[in-house]
């Protein structure tokens, strides 16, 4: 009889993880030590196939990898599980602490080498996740193929192995003794990105300026008030907790800022402010909501990111944009008449990267994107303020807080009179969460078009234009009966949850990009879709004013007759 092999031990289904939009994520009990073990080898394997691994091709076997995590308890775990992987790779960890994954991927960066992060960003605690970064910049997807062979070839290797020989007990975490022991963290990632602001803004550039800062459990909860307060401004902190808090900051609701209005207020006998400040999880999404006071009242206003990414993008002087199909139609006007060049894309870090890469390619200087979210990527070296801001590729909460506060200071108005120079486009994001990914996935795979090339398809009158990625028309009226007759089926499918009753007019066009993306005679815009990494629904509603957006979006997600839950009834 043969050595029982680690397969034959487990107790338990092992669970591979998958890509979402940006890195790997799944639920905790999901992530045993041997899928982490399993992600962070195979992305070792296949850098080192690849090149990516480190830009010096000296010294390969005497590598520091930096890794770090966020505030989530389970984030030390899975960090446990990664560092034993780098170490049985051949390679020392250089490990980081609970920093902002902007501040590692930043550090990795300047040092040429690749980098693994631990977390779950604003997902609930019940999950976490694994995002690794090549030597050069982000995972794309590209790589995610290469990837996803070498891990199935480790977790196979390893699934295989004699039970005397593995590292792996029968329920996937690694035995008491193999396991390793993380070493000290070093402040020099921490270093590396304040000084990356502190070389383009001014000790003074936000002098006078009071700002609360709502903590709670952001991992730079510690790191961006010190940041503004090294641009002169008074930061009172709030709202810190010990409990992991999930938030996500493209779908602020009014009981967030109901919460926030009562800390604001508790904190005003000090003096007035200016704007709350905070972050998502892992602090590489921005959130910033003005303070609007008008005698005794005071009103806060949020500001979505992909309009705070126009002002970012005004601030830093681009010459190129790049944003996902989600993002406000107030980018492409605002933009339009400026000489600068703006792109749209799918959802998702790995896209507005190649989106900016192209136009670093045909010679743009001043490459920047954003997402919905608000996560700032800056594909360039900018000169700022007479210093040099160096390119971080990757989500970054802290550079569109400053871009947006300097903005304001340097023109002696608030961020609300910042706003108002905006095209008036209104945007709310809201999601369901727990919504099976089946159904999401069977409701996408309905709407989208026979033709893999049909990005658009615009209805006019008892005509059909099928358009391409770049608006482009593939063909006109030449749908066959059978076609023209099915794509109006769907688009009143559509529009018997997209009633008059609340609102909407026709449906003029559909974009099947990345979701569903519905355009109506009225100018409104409803875009649905799920998360890549995450059993949640998500709707993002644009309109002419922010009521018609928040209402939008209350009617999508009420329970238990709202419009997604309609779709997923006569979809699912």
């Amino acid at each position: 009889m043969g050595k029982l092999t680690l397969r034959e031990i487990l107790n338990y289904q092992p669970i591979p993880s998958k890509f979402g939009t940006s890195g790997v994520r799944g639920l905790v009990t999901d992530l045993t030590d041997l899928e982490v073990y399993c992600l962070t080898m195979g992305a070792l394997q296949y850098f080192e196939s690849s090149g990516k691994l480190s830009v010096s091709a000296k010294n390969q076997n005497n590598i520091n990898i930096p890794v770090a995590c966020d505030l989530r308890p389970s984030s030390d775990r899975l960090v446990k599980a990664t560092a034993k992987a780098i170490i049985d790779a051949g390679y020392q960890v250089d490990f980081q602490g609970k920093i902002p994954t902007p501040a590692l991927t930043f550090y990795a960066l300047q040092h040429g080498i690749a980098s693994f992060i631990i977390t779950g960003s604003h997902i609930p605690a019940n999950r976490n996740g694994q995002k690794a970064n090549r030597c050069d910049g982000e995972v794309l997807k590209t790589d995610e193929k290469g990837i996803v062979t070498h891990v199935k070839r480790v977790r196979e290797s390893l699934f295989n192995q004699p039970v005397e020989e593995s590292i792996f007990d029968q329920i996937g975490m690694i035995k008491q003794e193999f396991g390793v022991s993380i070493p000290e963290s070093n402040n020099a990632a921490i270093e590396s990105y304040q000084q990356r602001y502190q070389d383009v803004f001014s000790a003074t550039g936000l002098k006078g300026k009071r700002f609360l800062f709502f903590q709670y459990s952001a991992v730079g909860r510690d790191m961006i008030p010190e940041i503004l307060r090294d641009c002169g401004a008074e930061v009172i902190e709030v709202g810190r907790s010990e409990e992991f808090i999930p938030i996500d900051t493209e779908a602020i609701s009014q009981d967030h800022l109901l919460m926030l209005k009562q800390l604001l207020l508790e904190k005003q006998d000090q003096g007035p402010f200016d704007a709350i400040i905070s972050t998502d999880g892992d602090s590489d999404r921005p959130l910033v909501i003005a303070v609007d006071r008008g005698g005794d009242q005071v009103n806060l206003r949020f500001i979505p990111g992909d309009l705070l990414g126009i002002v970012v993008a005004e601030y830093l002087q681009a010459d190129s944009v790049s944003v996902p199909i989600s993002s406000n139609p107030a980018v492409q006007e605002f933009f339009a008449n400026k000489g600068v060049q703006t792109q749209k894309t799918r959802i998702g870090s790995p896209f507005v990267i190649a989106a900016m890469q192209q136009a670093l390619n045909v010679g743009f200087k001043r490459v920047v994107s954003w997402e919905a979210n608000g996560g700032f990527l800056l594909g360039s070296n900018i000169s700022v303020n007479g210093g040099l801001l160096k390119a971080l590729p990757t989500r970054d909460a802290v550079l569109p807080i400053l871009c947006a506060l300097h903005a304001a200071s340097e023109n002696s108005i608030s961020l609300s009179e910042l706003l108002a120079r905006l095209p008036k486009w209104y945007g709310k994001a809201g999601l369901i969460d727990n919504f099976p990914q089946e159904v999401s996935q069977k409701i996408l795979e309905f709407f989208k078009p026979a033709d893999e090339k049909t990005i658009t398809t615009e209805f006019r009158s008892d005509q059909i234009f099928v358009k391409d990625l770049n608006d482009q028309i593939l063909e006109k009226g030449t749908l066959s009966k059978n076609q023209s007759k099915e794509t109006f089926a769907k688009r009143d499918l559509l529009l018997s949850v997209f009633t008059g009753e609340l609102g909407f007019s026709q449906i003029k066009a559909i974009n099947t990009l990345d979701g569903i993306r519905c355009f109506f005679d009225n100018d409104e815009i409803v875009h649905i879709r799920p998360s890549g990494n995450a059993p949640q629904l998500r709707v993002y509603a644009h309109a002419r004013t922010q009521e018609r957006a928040d209402e939008i979006v209350s009617q999508a997600l009420k329970e238990p007759d709202g419009i997604l839950r309609q779709l997923q009834t006569l979809i699912g």
